[in-house]
């Protein structure tokens, strides 16, 4: 069965910013993160058989999860623990489940990006309703958009962002067909952010998914 799991995204983050483990736990229905703590984000298709890897991690280490999200198309979930050895072992548990190793990931794409400056007192306004969970959008910011293939990596752009700039984290979505990030911010800094969200998906090495 294991062979017929496609491992779409794979992504460990070393540390997790103050911003992003701090909008990671305001969308999680687990046990939530916190800052400096390691963390695994593992998206898989079928969605269903997310549930046995999960049960394999746990059983395995000692991390704790923030997510489990259970679709009939994608999976994905997500551990997190202090030391990132123990987050490590966990991945190794997944992979070694599913007979893969960190190279069959899907390697990312960036389907779409921009760049707004000087937002419109309206459109920010929107923005903050359209299911934001992050800090508010000030009109006059620079706004980076950013859409990623498979929907997970957006976690690892977004928190390598942070790490690179004085931002703000407005959307974060790693779920679903595609993934979306929403920094904002003065410009200067946006611009430092959205390279280090660009390279963090263009430096992942992976597999090139069969059509």
């Amino acid at each position: 069965m294991s062979e017929n799991i496609q491992l779409r995204t794979y992504v460990f983050i070393d540390a997790m910013q103050p911003q992003f483990a701090a909008y990671m736990a305001s969308v999680a229905t687990g046990y939530l993160p916190i800052e400096g703590q390691a963390a695994l984000y593992v998206e898989i298709a079928p969605g269903m058989e997310i549930n046995r890897l999960m049960d394999v991690a746990l059983k395995a280490t000692a991390v704790t999860p923030a997510e489990q999200i259970v679709e009939r198309q994608y999976g994905m979930l997500e551990l997190h623990a202090d030391e990132q050895a123990e987050v490590r072992q966990a991945g190794n548990a997944i992979l070694t489940e599913l007979g893969k190793n960190e190279g069959d990931r899907l390697k990312p794409k960036v389907i779409s990006q921009q760049i707004i400056r000087k937002v419109d007192d309206h459109q920010a306004m929107l923005i903050n309703r359209s299911g934001r969970k992050g800090m508010m959008l000030i009109p006059k910011q620079t706004l980076f958009i950013m859409e990623t293939y498979p929907a997970g990596y957006a976690v690892l752009a977004a928190n390598e962002a942070e790490k690179a700039a004085d931002i703000n984290i407005v959307i974060i979505r790693p779920t679903g067909a595609f993934g979306r990030l929403y920094l904002a911010g003065d410009e200067a800094n946006v611009m430092v952010a959205s390279k280090a969200a660009l390279s963090a998906i263009f430096d992942v090495n992976g597999s090139q998914e069969q059509r």
